[in-house]
């Protein structure tokens, strides 16, 4: 983990330096507010390249079906009993 600290302008401003910018390859972060403290996370440049993947194939199982699925094995190996 690496510590940097950042200076705040009289108007606001905070710079993000170069080499954190470069290693989340970003020029724009969003800022939590936890009370105590504050989370600067980064956001990508390109949203839609960054959620690829994030969700499952359109023809995956949904969670019903795949419950449906293991009752009907279970059932199954009940009768074979």
């Amino acid at each position: 983990m690496t510590v940097t600290e950042a200076r705040i302008t009289s108007s606001g401003q905070m710079s993000l330096p170069a080499a954190l910018r470069r290693r989340w390859r970003t020029n724009s972060v969003v800022m939590v507010d936890k009370g105590d403290y504050i989370i600067v996370r980064p956001l990508p440049t390109d949203i839609a390249s960054a959620l690829e993947g994030s969700l499952p194939p359109a023809n995956a199982l949904t969670t019903a079906q795949l419950r449906k699925a293991a009752r009907e094995s279970e059932g199954s190996g009940r009768a074979e009993r």
